[in-house]
């Protein structure tokens, strides 16, 4: 085997990996079938991607585009190896945001690729950024899938107003963020409690928080952490663990780059 899949993470409907591959120009390429609908991101080295729906030579910061089922075939006959950030989807879940983008009508992508574009450069870094970061992953995936969507369907990304309902759905995730911040709390899971779709609810809380979940349910936390760090004596681990920090070095490095200070000098302060 030429190409390694590391599993990063997943959820319903969808699945986030590191895949190696170290093919050169005297491997034979084989043909291959997508298992599900796929969007990689190419993170280094560059190879000949050719699927049903074309063929082109991907370089990093370029996207393969795959449909679930369709066959594929990738080819290194100039250099070796490559490096891809790959979210596979289900149908059902790329449903849901096909749904929720303006003038998007088809889950199956018509293209093999997307080239390296200005208005996804942004989303590209901050996914190779998630993938050290696997509990951002979830809302990597959402946003990719949803930009490449509006892409596809050639439509003007706009923002539409929310409604007073899902005004009422959000504050209902705010109030369960709030309760219950030091447990894992995945966009799926959040979705449930507001009745909405991941990809709606994602892109609404954006535009009422004015943060993404994931940062929301970051600061909820470090917010808490720093208060115990002040009113109480209780051990620096402790309070990281008890806050929804599953190592102590995590919480270390993210309450600094956050506050300014490591927890131990924000509490002697």
């Amino acid at each position: 085997m030429t190409a390694t899949a590391h599993l990063l993470a997943s959820g319903p409907g969808w699945r986030a990996s590191d895949i190696i591959c170290t093919a050169g120009p005297d491997d034979p390429a084989f043909e291959e079938a997508h298992p599900q609908h796929c969007i990689a991101i190419v993170r280094s080295g560059s190879f000949r991607y050719r699927s049903t729906q074309g063929s082109a030579v991907l370089a990093p910061g370029a996207l393969l585009l795959g449909n679930r089922g369709a066959c594929f075939e990738c080819g290194h006959e100039h250099a070796a190896g490559d490096r891809c950030l790959a979210f596979q989807f289900e149908p059902a879940w790329l449903e849901g945001i096909v749904a929720a983008v303006p003038g998007a009508r088809r889950v199956d992508f018509a293209r093999a690729h997307l080239p390296p574009l200005p208005a996804l450069a942004g989303l590209v870094v901050q996914a190779e950024i998630a993938a050290g970061e696997t509990e951002r992953l979830e809302e990597a995936a959402l946003r990719l899938a949803g930009a490449v969507a509006s892409v596809l369907s050639g439509a003007k990304p706009g923002a539409a107003t929310p409604s007073a309902r899902d005004q009422r759905r959000i504050t209902r995730a705010l109030r369960h963020i709030e309760s219950r911040c030091e447990e894992a709390l995945s966009i799926d899971d959040l979705a449930r409690q507001a009745a909405m779709s991941p990809y709606h609810f994602l892109r609404t809380f954006r535009a009422l928080v004015g943060m993404t979940p994931h940062q929301y349910v970051l600061r909820t936390r470090l917010h808490r952490a720093a208060l115990l760090l002040r009113r109480t004596d209780q051990p620096v681990a402790g309070i990281a663990f008890d806050c929804g920090f599953g190592d102590l070095s995590t919480f270390n490095r993210r309450f600094r780059r956050v506050m300014g200070a490591s927890p131990s000098d924000y509490r002697n302060a």
